[in-house]
This record gives structure tokens, C-alpha cells and sequence, in this order.
């Protein structure tokens, strides 16, 4: 393998909606030296890159290139959102299949080129199927094979969840665990606002919040993607801004606590798949995943996605 020189680069592999709107947001972000975008239309990549090198006098020295695969050598972080689209009415499970293919050609040529230390960030749906494929095929350590995972799905709990409280979504913690899909586990025991539990403020706020008004809300979160690809097609404003901020936690080496789809070895008997719990994350990766502790319900449900999820991988004879 090539050794990497110093310097922040990614590479984004797939340059549709989700791929190009993160090279704009890494742009905006200022967050790296060099972008190289990489499509197999290669008048489409070029095409994004000059439209991004165009506003070069708004922001931060940037070098936004295109190439081939080998346009991985050196970089800290490849991007991989390339595969094919969530359809209306179409889980993003059904995509499995459609994208296996794609994969197992792809990740290859893309090993093929990085550098030692390179981390691979899955993007493309199902996020942890193609997360656990991505780390198979390419036989990298684990902490090195990351999914985007339930980090967007987080963020909405907490939008959805400031909406309903009337508070700023920053002071709002929760956490979206599980699949990135239908089996996603919403983690009320350990929601709080400012330290105070989902549950004590609203009775503080004198607004009991039954079960039937918490399953409202994980239902939105649940369903929110497949309603804004009915209205416009794609989803790829929010994953990029939650691409931008795993990005940023990895090159600033913050130790950041996401919700981060990575290979389960053992927690909470977990093991052999990839989804999503609160991992922490700097430069070298997965640090650790945390366990916190889960009602029965949420426990029961997290077992029920990986189930799902195992049923999946074991069809596809890998």
C-alpha cells in the first residue's frame, strides 16, 4: 500500500445527489485540503467539481478534483455513496440485493488504492448491510469500517422531539439505535433535555407524554425519509450536514459520540453484523461502543433489528 503524506483529503465514490451535496458541505465546512470525486459518469463528476471550484473565493483554499479509483491513494477518508437509489415505496432493505453487486466490484479497486491508515465511510442504503459487506470484501480491521448508520435518524428524533417540546434541538439528547431503517429503535430511557429526563420535563411542563405520543414521534422519524423521497425524490441535505459532522469528528480527532453503524462483538450479545449504538470516533476510527443501559422494550426491539439484519446477511451467502 502506499504510505499517505500529510494533509486532510477525502474521497467521495459516487457522485449522484447524496455524494455531491457532501462535497459542498465539506467545502462549506472548510474541513479539508483536497476533494476528489469519483463517478463512473465521469462528465458527471467533472461537471460537480467544476461547478464547486467555481465559488473557490468564498471559502477555504480547497483542491476539488475527479479521477478514477486511484484518486483514493492518500486520502484519510473515503466516501462511499455510490449504488443504486431508495424508490418510492421501497425500503431501503429492498435495496440490498440491487447494490451487493455493485459492491463487490467496487470495494476492491477502492482497497486496492488507499493507504494504511484510510478510513472507509459507508453512505449507501442499507447502511448496515453494505457496512458489513464493505468490511468483509475489503478485510480492513473493523474500526476502519464505518456506516453512517442512525446518525441523520438521530439528528430527526431530536428535531422531531424539539418540535414537540419547543426547545432548541442542540440542548436535546437522544439517541435513534438498531437498524438505519424500519426496525429502528428509539431510546427513551436515556432522552433528556439538559440533563433532565424526556419524562420529567414534560411533567414539569405539566404535559405527560403517554406512550401512544412517543410512538407518534418515533414514527415520524421512521417514516420521514420515505416522505420527503415522495415529495422530491432523494434525501441528501441532512446526510451530507451528518456526513460533514463524522467527518469533522474523525480529522479533528474529537472523540465525538455518534450513532455510528459498526461491527457488533458482543454488546449486548451481539456479534458478526453491523448497526448502529453511540460510538466514540477520532482519527483512527471506532474508538469504542458504548452500551447504555436499555429498558426491556428497547432492549427487545434492538435484538428484534438485528435479527432482521442477520436473516439478510445469512441470504446472501457472503
Amino acid at each position: 500500500m502506499k504510505i499517505k503524506e500529510e494533509g486532510n483529503k477525502v474521497a467521495i465514490v459516487g457522485v449522484g445527489f447524496v455524494g455531491s451535496t457532501i462535497a459542498y458541505t465539506l467545502m462549506l465546512g472548510g474541513l479539508v485540503s483536497e476533494i476528489v470525486l469519483i463517478d463512473i459518469n465521469k462528465d458527471k463528476a467533472e461537471g460537480e467539481a467544476m461547478d464547486l471550484r467555481h465559488g473557490a473565493s468564498f471559502v477555504r483554499p480547497v483542491e476539488i478534483t475527479t479521477g478514477d479509483y486511484s484518486g483514493c491513494q492518500n486520502a484519510d477518508i473515503v466516501i462511499i455513496t455510490a449504488g443504486a437509489n431508495q424508490k418510492p415505496d421501497e425500503t431501503r432493505l429492498d435495496l440490498v440485493k440491487r447494490n451487493v453487486d455493485i459492491f463487490k466490484d467496487m470495494i476492491p479497486k477502492i482497497t486496492k488504492n488507499i493507504s494504511d491508515d484510510t478510513l472507509l465511510l459507508v453512505v449507501t442504503n442499507p447502511v448496515d448491510i453494505l457496512s458489513y459487506i464493505t468490511w468483509k470484501i475489503s478485510g480492513l480491521p473493523p474500526k476502519r469500517v464505518i456506516g453512517s448508520g442512525t446518525t441523520l435518524d438521530s439528528s430527526r428524533f431530536r428535531y422531531i422531539l424539539s418540535q414537540h417540546c419547543n426547545i432548541d434541538a442542540r440542548n436535546i439528547h437522544g439517541y435513534i439505535i438498531g437498524e438505519h431503517g424500519d426496525s429502528e429503535v428509539a431510546v427513551w430511557s436515556v432522552t433528556n433535555i439538559s440533563g433532565i429526563s424526556f419524562d420529567q420535563f414534560c411533567e414539569d411542563c405539566g404535559d405527560k407524554c403517554n406512550w401512544e405520543a412517543k410512538g407518534s414521534i418515533a414514527s415520524k422519524v421512521k417514516e420521514s425519509a420515505y416522505e420527503i423521497i415522495e415529495k422530491k425524490e432523494a434525501t441528501y441535505y441532512a446526510i451530507a450536514l451528518a456526513v460533514r459532522r463524522i467527518v469533522e469528528s474523525i480529522l479533528r480527532d474529537e472523540n465525538s459520540i455518534l450513532t455510528l453503524s459498526t461491527l457488533m462483538q458482543g454488546e449486548y450479545g451481539l456479534n458478526d453484523l453491523y448497526l448502529s449504538l453511540p460510538i466514540i470516533i477520532n482519527k483512527e476510527g471506532i474508538r469504542s461502543t458504548l452500551t447504555p443501559k436499555l429498558s426491556s422494550q428497547e432492549k427487545d426491539g434492538l435484538i428484534n433489528s438485528a435479527e432482521l439484519l442477520k436473516k439478510l446477511i445469512e441470504n446472501l451467502n457472503l
